[in-house]
C-alpha cells in the first residue's frame, strides 16, 4: 500500500486527466476493505518518509498574506483526501476538497464517492461558498490547467500559474492574470521560515512539488449587522 502510494504521487507530475482517473480508480480498488485510519496513518507515513512535498515559495508567501488580510484559504484537488489533508494541514489551511473514497462500517468500499475534478470540482466550491457565505465574486482561484476553466471562470479573481498551453491561451484571450513560479522549497522548510522571495501584492496561488493540485482562496463576505 505504501508502495503504491508513492508511485502515485510520483506519478502525479504531468499526469493529464485520463491518466489521473485511471490511478484514481486503481487506487480505489487496492483500498477497498482496508480501515479509513490504517489507509491515513500510511499515507502520512508516506508523505513523512519516502515522498518530501514541495511548495513554491511564492504560493506560501501569498498564503500567509491571504490569511493576514482575513481570507480563508481552501485548496482543491483531484487528489484523494487522505494525501491532501496532511499537506493541507501543514500549509495551515481552512479546509481542502478532494476526491474522496466511499466507506462503510469504518472500511473503503473500492468506489469513488467524489471525484473532485472539472464541474464537480466548481459544485464542490459553490456548495462550501453558500454553507460558509463566501462571495464568490470576491474570491480568488489558481490553477496550472485547462481543465480547472470552469472553476477560474466561478470566482471574481482567477489566476493562471504555471499554466500548460490550453490555460495560457484561455488565460490571455481573458485578460486574466498569468504568473509563473520558480523557486520549490520543501514543504518542511517552509514551516521553519518565512519565504524571502518577494511578491506582488496581487493574489496568487499555491503549487505543491509533486503536482498535488490547486488552491483556491476564499473570502469571507461580511455582513453588518444592525
Amino acid at each position: 500500500m505504501q508502495a503504491a502510494y508513492s508511485q502515485f504521487m510520483f506519478r502525479l507530475g504531468g499526469a493529464d486527466e485520463h491518466t489521473m482517473a485511471r490511478t484514481r480508480d486503481y487506487l480505489a480498488r487496492l483500498c477497498a476493505g482496508w480501515q479509513v485510519d490504517q489507509v491515513r496513518a500510511i499515507v502520512t507515513e508516506t508523505l513523512h518518509e519516502l515522498i518530501k512535498p514541495y511548495v513554491y515559495a511564492e504560493a506560501a508567501a501569498l498564503i500567509e498574506e491571504h490569511q493576514l488580510a482575513g481570507r480563508d484559504v481552501v485548496l482543491v484537488s483531484a487528489s484523494g483526501e487522505e494525501m491532501v489533508r496532511p499537506i493541507g494541514a501543514q500549509l495551515g489551511v481552512t479546509d481542502v476538497i478532494a476526491t474522496r473514497m466511499a466507506v462503510a462500517d469504518g472500511r473503503y468500499t473500492g468506489e469513488v464517492e467524489f471525484y473532485a475534478a472539472g464541474e464537480g470540482k466548481v459544485s464542490a466550491v459553490r456548495e462550501l461558498a453558500a454553507a460558509r457565505g463566501y462571495d464568490l465574486a470576491c474570491c480568488y482561484a489558481y490553477s496550472d490547467s485547462i481543465s480547472d476553466l470552469p472553476l477560474l471562470e466561478c470566482v471574481g479573481q482567477p489566476t493562471a500559474v504555471n499554466p500548460d498551453r490550453g490555460l495560457r491561451r484561455a488565460a490571455a484571450e481573458r485578460a486574466w492574470p498569468i504568473l509563473e513560479f520558480r523557486h520549490p522549497v520543501p514543504l518542511g522548510r517552509r514551516l521553519r521560515e518565512r519565504p524571502a522571495v518577494p511578491v506582488a501584492a496581487a493574489a496568487v496561488g499555491v503549487g505543491v512539488g509533486v503536482a498535488l493540485g490547486i488552491a483556491w482562496y476564499g473570502r469571507h463576505r461580511r455582513t453588518r449587522v444592525a
